[in-house]
């Protein structure tokens, strides 16, 4: 096989696995809360505007396998999004939770008891490319933002 035959498919592979495409593996709950606390960690570090534009960019640290930072204001727009960058600047009320209240709602519901949350809904994973059953863990981190990081539980 020539230079070229084994270092193109090599780069490929590598690049899949950057993704995380090539992973194969979901984040756990667990992995989920580290990262949502090293996000507040960074936010309060860096402040919103740097915090918020590197949640979004779609890179490490900020997006692992299937985790990734998402962040919503008070009216419930979507500020940051790690997975989703193209929904920064829509509403994040069209879709819903577990019992069908509006998602952005039961965020700010449950970031506004303090402390890490949990908020259950259906959301497209961005490794697997179905719908799924996903539980967030959402903080507030300023007094108009609120951040989360979700684990995916599959169909």
């Amino acid at each position: 096989m020539t230079r070229m035959g084994v270092v193109a498919p090599a780069a490929a592979f590598g690049m899949l696995l950057s993704l995380g495409l090539g992973a194969g593996e979901r984040g756990t709950a667990d992995e989920a809360k580290a990262l949502l606390q090293k996000a507040v960690e960074h936010y309060k570090q860096v402040g919103r505007k740097q915090a918020l534009e590197d949640f979004t960019e779609k890179k490490s640290p900020w997006v692992d396998r299937d985790l990734y930072v998402a962040c919503g204001d008070t009216k419930n727009i979507i500020v940051a999004n790690g997975a989703f960058p193209n929904l920064v600047g829509t509403s994040s009320n069209f879709a819903k939770d577990v019992n069908g209240k509006p998602l952005g709602d039961s965020m700010w519901q449950a970031a506004a008891k303090g402390g890490i949350q949990t908020v259950e809904y259906r959301w497209y994973n961005p490794v697997s490319g179905k719908m799924e059953r996903k539980v967030a863990f959402v903080e507030k981190v300023d007094a108009d933002i609120r951040c989360s990081v979700g684990n995916y539980k599959g169909q």
